[in-house]
């Protein structure tokens, strides 16, 4: 169900409405119960009515708030509505009302405490009646989301006959089912049987699956992990069946008290704002490096164009973030035609690579025109490198984990490249795929700047391999 854009437009809509009348209120208090002066709509009023709703609509984007609109629920609303609005009116006060002239420091606590409880009860008021009209969509199943369950067991058809019986739905549309073992006769009938677990991926794409329950036993961890590693690659939220040393633990945590006993996978690798900022921090970055680099952009065409014959610029499809591909460009380091004889991982000494390519990938010169790349919003400036698929097939058939690297954006840099530099075949692949994994459960702002710096000293040292 790939309907959110219409629902999260109404919400910023309404945020935008709610926010204009917010300040447009404020402003009334303000002068006739604050400052006791005649209402006058000045420059300033009118400013603070067009300009203000953006500065929210910014904020709230930034807590996530427009994110999967279709899957939120009231208690989140009220929650998300409260910090933002905090937040929010804290720096509005700091920049639009503190260096007010006022007759007394009480004044400001007025001020305060009327932008917060104007704007909070205005902006909860629609955002809680379109949330539940959302919550009543799911509950009566008018409206779900595409889901898959894999496995054939008991456990399988005892976890959807209850998801089933619910007495309010919680979003689930199945789809079918996956079988390791071939079709099950407890689901057959019950459910249409898509296909074996092998046959997963393109199963996937199909159906456009939004949701998988896996119903394995927790003793089957080999097959549970491959299970999870593909399907984590994807905009896929992934649930699987707890056992009683999951509950016991806590690891067992419920938004819906109707809900199915149920352990979610969590999808989240950082907070929503992280996203955010990492994407304005990469847009900002890309642009600034793209014009100061010109000059060096022009005398690395100029040395790869004298270097051997052939084009300046390599273009090859990788696969970024959800297993979509993307032609990656970066300077050509190897004679034309260097993959004749079909792909092909670089070595230390390979005869192919050029006497200006070398030094170019010592310095990882030949990476710097991946800004296009970062700009478009096919990489980030940090993250596991992309791959091709005909690699990705096969360090896949030996560590499913590796998937698991498609939830983020590709970067130009990354934590395996910092350590332990390009990879000269799969073995040193699924080296460099522990560092990259590490970094993707440990992703944050300040470890991207960390191995940004330790990129930079690479550069500088020549010292990459």
């Amino acid at each position: 169900m790939r309907r959110s854009f219409g629902i999260t437009l109404l919400y910023v809509f309404l945020d935008f409405i709610t926010a204009a009348i917010s300040w447009a209120l404020f402003y009334y208090f303000r002068k006739s119960y604050v400052e006791n002066m005649p209402l006058e709509l000045s420059e300033q009023f009118y400013a603070g009515v067009l300009i203000i709703p953006f500065f929210w609509i910014a904020l709230y984007t930034l807590f996530g708030t427009y994110f999967d609109t279709w899957r939120l629920y009231l208690m989140r609303v009220l929650s998300m509505t409260f910090k933002s609005v905090f937040i929010g009116t804290i720096i509005i006060f700091f920049v639009a009302i503190l260096d007010d002239e006022i007759n007394n420091y009480n004044s400001y606590y007025t001020l305060i405490g009327g932008i917060f409880f104007i704007h909070l009860f205005l902006t909860l008021i629609p955002r809680l009646l379109l949330t539940y009209f959302i919550v009543k969509q799911v509950h009566n199943r008018s409206v779900g989301f595409n889901t898959l369950l894999i496995g054939g067991s008991s456990k399988a058809v005892d976890i959807y006959n209850e998801i089933q019986s619910l007495p309010k739905g919680i979003g689930n549309t199945f789809v079918g089912f996956v079988n390791l073992n071939g079709i099950d006769k407890d689901l057959e009938g019950v459910l249409p049987y898509l296909g074996h677990a092998r046959e997963l991926d393109e199963i996937l794409k199909i159906h456009e699956i939004e949701e998988v329950i896996i119903a394995l036993d927790r003793s089957e961890h080999e097959k549970l992990k491959q299970l999870i590693s593909i399907v984590q690659g994807r905009d896929i939220r992934i649930k699987i069946i707890p056992d009683m040393f999951d509950i016991l633990s806590g690891s067992v945590k419920m938004n819906n008290i109707f809900g199915a006993l149920l352990v979610e996978v969590e999808s989240h690798i950082m907070p929503f704002w992280q996203f955010i900022v990492k994407r304005l921090i990469d847009i900002f970055v890309s642009v600034i490096a793209i014009i100061i680099l010109i000059p060096v952009y022009f005398t690395l065409a100029i040395l790869v164009k004298s270097s051997s014959k052939g084009p300046v610029f390599f273009r090859q499809e990788r696969i970024g973030k959800n297993g979509v591909p993307f032609h990656i460009i970066k300077f050509r380091t190897m004679v034309q035609n260097a993959e004749k004889s079909g792909p092909q991982l670089s070595s230390s000494n390979d005869p192919r690579i050029t006497k200006i390519g070398r030094t170019m990938r010592k310095m990882r010169f030949d990476e710097l025109p991946q800004f296009w790349n970062v700009l478009k919003g096919d990489m980030s400036l940090v993250g596991p490198r992309p791959e091709r698929q005909f690699f990705i097939d096969q360090i896949a058939a030996r560590e499913p984990q590796f998937l698991q690297l498609n939830k983020v954006k590709p970067g130009i840099t990354s934590w395996g490249q910092v350590k332990f530099g390009y990879a000269e075949n799969v073995e040193e692949m699924l080296q460099r795929m522990k560092y990259d994994l590490l970094y993707l459960k440990n992703m944050s702002i300040a470890l991207d700047f960390k191995i940004l710096l330790y990129t930079i000293i690479i550069v500088f040292k020549g010292t990459g391999k």
